[in-house]
């Protein structure tokens, strides 16, 4: 009963702050005269498919970036991060929505792990300030990829093991390790390093049905991106073109992919899970080969 009350109460604070950031971009278009029906098709577009994608846990901003690039969306690329932030949070809630009411997690597990993204992100700026972006991605990257063997050698030798089906939460020194892997995870997501992958694949590793994952690293993500987001509102840096149609096009793609993740099986799960964090281990590595960046816009957490 009391955990119940507690996923309402979540819900609820969801649902406040979705409505509150509907009302911050509804009276910002209107302040700067933006027509919300102006590239509505294209933006359509581009919201179904990557937040297709990111409900799947393969993220959305890399892919937006690069739907961005191929349109000649903006007109400054500094308005990429604002924009991609801003126009994926709504949708983001949606996400977080429905795995909340979807996906049956221990609040004891929620709570705490999605509070300490939270403080992650909030120390990240200061923490990751002179951390060489480069060196991070190679060694995450790395990381990742052995995770993934790991898990690849875990199925096999176990082939439709399902004992982790029963476990929706972390109890003891896993609750422990959690919460020090998603603070990590939260100060990574400064320097544009996602939680999406990461968190699928803690969670298979300790024995935990990975759907569990979901409302976690929703919540992560929704929460650090509605921060993000009236930040690049009050700032000016978001293309308001299209932007309406991203949001809905993102709305109904978040709705179509949910009935995918849920309904799918959980050994097809886990499989998937080991290719995307094989796919997300390489674009990694092939970023740590670029040059060192200049200047690292914060909260910019994409590339999941």
């Amino acid at each position: 009963m009391a955990e119940q009350l507690v996923l309402r109460a979540l819900q609820a604070i969801l649902i406040i702050a979705l409505i509150g950031m509907a009302i911050l971009y509804t009276v910002s278009m209107r302040r700067n005269k933006i027509n919300p029906l102006r590239k509505f098709v294209p933006g359509f577009l581009i919201g179904f498919i990557t937040d297709f994608g990111d409900t799947l846990g393969i993220g959305s901003f890399a892919t937006t970036t690069a739907l961005f690039k191929g349109t000649k969306w903006l007109d400054d690329d500094r308005k990429l991060p604002g924009t991609m932030n801003a126009a994926h949070a709504i949708p983001v809630f949606v996400e977080a929505l429905f795995f909340l009411s979807a996906v049956k997690i221990e609040v004891t597990t929620l709570v705490p792990m999605t509070l300490a993204a939270i403080t992650g992100a909030a120390f990240g700026t200061r923490i990751t300030a002179n951390w060489p972006v480069r060196k991070m991605q190679r060694g995450l990257s790395i990381g990742l990829a052995l995770a993934a063997i790991a898990m690849l050698i875990k199925l096999i030798a176990n082939p439709g093991h399902a004992d982790s089906m029963a476990v929706h939460g972390l109890h003891g020194w896993l609750l422990v390790l959690g919460l020090v892997v998603n603070f990590t995870l939260g100060v990574l997501m400064t320097i544009g390093l996602g939680n999406y992958t990461p968190e699928l694949i803690f969670f298979s590793l300790v024995g935990v049905n990975p759907l569990v994952a979901f409302p976690v690293m929703m919540m992560d993500a929704a929460m650090i991106m509605m921060t993000s987001a009236i930040g690049f509102v009050r700032t000016g840096r978001i293309e308001w073109r299209g932007f309406t149609g991203i949001i809905v096009g993102g709305v109904l793609g978040v709705i179509v992919a949910a009935t995918v993740v849920t309904g799918i099986n959980i050994t097809v799960l886990s499989y998937f899970i080991v290719a995307l964090a094989a796919y997300t281990a390489f674009n990694l590595y092939r970023d740590s080969r670029k040059p060192e960046p200049a200047d690292v816009i914060n909260n910019d957490m994409a590339n999941n």
